[in-house]
């Protein structure tokens, strides 16, 4: 079970802010050099700051990818200034392409196939492209709590994965059920979706920290397992671990090699040298 872990866990990736990074010293002494760094944009970020944090990633030997936000982007001419800030000034190349979360969009685009179609990822030569997975459904995108709008964008991304250059992958929301996981992950693979898939956990945090961030991003399903465990006084006051999703999902891999968690993606809500520490203990 071990060496399935640790397989599972090889070449993970994290998320951070510009303000996580601003305030870590060296983030060589923490993350392996290679590491494939999400930088979350958190509305009103100046987009200085978020080319500036790619660039001094990507000096330290990191592969930064930024978020795009559709709903955040006024138009073409705004995408195409922040396409080129990214690959200019940072050398970017790789991004994850995502709707943005606001009800109301600023401009022209409403979702990440918007930003696709524009065909300036491609002409700038971006190598990596992903897009957000909703193990547990979105109610941003079905209102209703079906899959069909969500499934349907999946089967576009699915077709642009075949048009295009650049590797496609899926990463998706934290998940704290490895059940949950399973049976979406079979789910979109009889509909036809194979798009490899970076599957989001939680870092090791605060069982309230965990909580709060669930219900703020609509993690519904497997926010159950919390709840569980706050009602047991033993365990309230413990920080939680991933632990048992990532053998649960590891074990799967192992004895399905065919199922299509490619790798892992952490949130790292309790800081991210704690979900390094996390990571390590299986990695050595």
């Amino acid at each position: 079970m071990t060496e399935a872990i640790k397989k599972f866990l090889t070449d993970y990736s994290i998320e951070v802010t510009p303000r996580v990074v601003l305030n870590i010293d060296n983030f060589v002494d923490i993350l392996p050099k290679g590491t494939l760094v999400y930088i979350a944009y958190i509305e009103g970020t100046p987009i200085e700051d978020m080319v500036k944090t790619s660039r001094e990633l990507k000096e330290n030997g990191f592969i930064p990818m930024p978020h795009f936000p559709a709903r955040i982007i006024k138009d073409k001419q705004n995408l195409n200034d922040w396409i080129s800030k990214y690959k200019n000034e940072a050398g970017v190349e790789d991004a994850l392409l995502i709707a943005g979360g606001l009800e109301k969009p600023y401009g022209e685009f409403d979702s990440s196939m918007q930003l696709i179609e524009t065909g300036l990822f491609d002409n700038a030569g971006f190598k990596n492209l992903h897009f957000a997975g909703h193990p547990e459904g979105s109610l941003d995108i079905d209102p209703d709590g079906s899959r069909n709008n969500v499934n349907e964008a999946l089967s576009w991304k699915k077709e642009f994965s075949s048009r295009t250059d650049a590797s496609v992958a899926l990463t998706t929301q934290f998940c704290f059920d490895a059940k949950v996981v399973i049976d979406w992950v079979e789910e979109i693979q009889t509909i036809g979706i194979d798009i490899p898939i970076h599957i989001g956990i939680a870092g090791p945090a605060k069982l309230q920290t965990l909580i709060k961030y669930s219900i703020e991003c609509g993690v519904g399903t497997s926010l159950k397992i919390l709840q569980k465990r706050a009602k047991d006084i033993t365990k309230l006051l413990l920080p939680y671990k991933p632990t048992e999703i990532i053998k649960d999902l590891a074990d799967y891999k192992n004895n399905n090699p065919e199922f299509n968690i490619e790798k892992v993606h952490f949130f790292p809500f309790g800081g991210v040298k704690q979900t390094s520490n996390f990571v390590k203990e299986f990695l050595i």
